[in-house]
């Protein structure tokens, strides 16, 4: 799965290498993303394409063309051609394939500023990874929307339980904090959860502002929850789903406030 995200930082342009705003050095935030290929990242324009070097434990380098038909990549297990298609001036779609089969969608954007790089890699069966770069070069690492103090806002809940939630970044981990607690990454694995009902958590990072998580209770799947937190960070929306040992099914909305 790690090969696929390789390719989402490629860019196909009309104009010129010139036009290509991901040229140069980028490092892997991995407290915003779900897996963890190589964290350095260089792109270089050149007149007719892109050449992409990759390092960390795992090192890639290649060249591509901007022509939007399939490129060879040789020396790939995973994938060995790109098709490469620019949605607009800050969003890229890259198909990867195998012998002419494709294996993988890729779909990245530049935010407005050019600091930063979301690459969301679709292969079919497995759930959607998201990885996040950082500009090189002074550039602050986004700092993450989720972690902090949260307490949930009564005036717009209907059930009003008074929760508080504490989340931490813990190395490539989160850690949560509330009326029962967890450790876990975004890779897709369950965990173990602690003072709950549910017995683990999976977790997905759907973008760099909203998470999934499914909770199970003896292997079957009991909850499933999706946060979002707002543009501005200081909201944090809870839509939760549950089933009860009863059977009894729960869907609640809970808005939490960062203090």
């Amino acid at each position: 799965m790690l090969k696929f995200v390789f390719l989402g930082i490629l860019l196909f342009s009309q104009s010129g290498a010139a036009q290509d705003p991901r040229a140069g050095s980028w490092t892997l935030v991995s407290a915003h993303s779900s897996e963890d290929p190589p964290n350095k990242l260089s792109i270089k324009a050149l007149p007719d394409g892109v050449q992409v070097t990759m390092a960390g434990e795992t090192h890639l380098d290649f060249t591509a063309k901007w022509n939007a038909h399939n490129t060879p990549v040789p020396s790939n297990p995973a994938f060995n051609q790109i098709e490469i298609h620019r949605i607009n001036k800050r969003k890229v779609e890259v198909h990867e394939k195998k012998n002419g089969a494709e294996v993988a969608t890729l779909r990245d954007q530049i935010s407005p500023d050019g600091k930063e790089l979301t690459i969301t890699t679709v292969t079919e069966g497995h759930p959607d990874q998201v990885t996040v770069w950082t500009r090189n070069g002074g550039t602050k690492v986004p700092k993450d929307p989720f972690a902090g103090d949260w307490t949930e806002d009564l005036s717009k809940t209907r059930m009003r339980q008074g929760l508080t939630l504490k989340i931490e970044p813990e190395g490539d981990s989160v850690r949560f904090s509330g009326d029962f607690s967890y450790v876990g990454r975004f890779d897709g694995k369950q965990y173990d959860v602690r003072n709950s009902r549910n017995d683990t958590v999976q977790l997905a990072l759907v973008d760099p502002h909203t998470v999934d998580a499914v909770y199970r209770r003896d292997n079957q799947v009991t909850q499933k929850d999706r946060w979002v937190v707002s543009a501005d960070g200081k909201t944090m929306t809870l839509d939760t789903n549950s089933t009860l040992e009863t059977g009894q099914r729960l869907a609640e909305k809970l808005i939490f406030q960062k203090k």
